[in-house]
């Protein structure tokens, strides 16, 4: 069995407190891994020490066999939503995917409409992202994680925001995204949101994850 990431003994602190206690798990790769828990659970502090946008206290993040914040910085192959996606309000969502990809020069312009096709939104629409409902900027976050084919996906709350139709068309994404060998985490706050699409879920809570399926 392949592990995307591995956990070993992972705490994060804050001052006196503990937000993330002593974790120690693995995520298998290819396959679509959920967490619920409430705001202030953990989640969200796991995933930036995952990525490498927070400094464990203590312990070991493993991402495909490579310990972050000493092998390497960050994961080599990773799309990420954490927390409300920041996007340049005054510009269209494609303008504003066509700036990020500018940075690493792996896509062009028709990659990018795909992958605005693929999250249900209109590739050639001039509105601005300032016009956009919560669904639609959730959306071209799922878009901004995807567009440079990662091989690992992490998603905080993806369904926010979305409609049931919306939530069935992510769905439908993130397995097709599966089937495609990526490994994918998202975080909810329910299980209904999870059940039918997991491979496994976890719950956090006060920074203690234990697995439930």
């Amino acid at each position: 069995m392949e592990y995307a990431i591995s956990l070993k003994e992972l705490s994060k602190s804050f001052k006196e407190e503990k937000v993330l206690k002593n974790i120690t798990h693995d995520f298998e790769k290819g396959k679509i891994h959920g967490i619920i828990g409430f705001n202030g659970s953990g989640k969200t502090v796991m995933f930036k020490c995952i990525c490498g946008f927070l400094k464990p206290t203590g312990g070991v993040v493993l991402v495909d066999g490579k310990e972050i914040g000493k092998e390497i910085d960050f994961p080599e192959s990773v799309g990420i939503i954490i927390e409300n996606p920041g996007f340049l309000p005054d510009l269209s969502g494609f303008e504003n995917l066509k700036r990020l990809a500018a940075l690493n020069h792996r896509i062009g312009d028709e990659e990018i409409r795909e992958c605005i096709r693929k999250v249900g939104l209109d590739p050639f629409s001039k509105k601005k992202v300032k016009q956009y409902s919560l669904g639609m900027r959730e959306r071209l976050g799922i878009a901004q994680a995807i567009m440079e084919n990662p091989q690992l996906i992490i998603l905080d709350e993806p369904f926010n925001g979305l409609d049931k139709r919306g939530v069935e068309e992510v769905c439908l994404l993130l397995r097709e995204l599966r089937k495609k060998g990526k490994t994918i985490i998202m975080a909810a706050h329910n299980m209904p949101d999870m059940d039918g699409l997991c491979d496994t879920i976890c719950e956090m809570d006060a920074g203690v994850l234990t697995r439930i399926k």
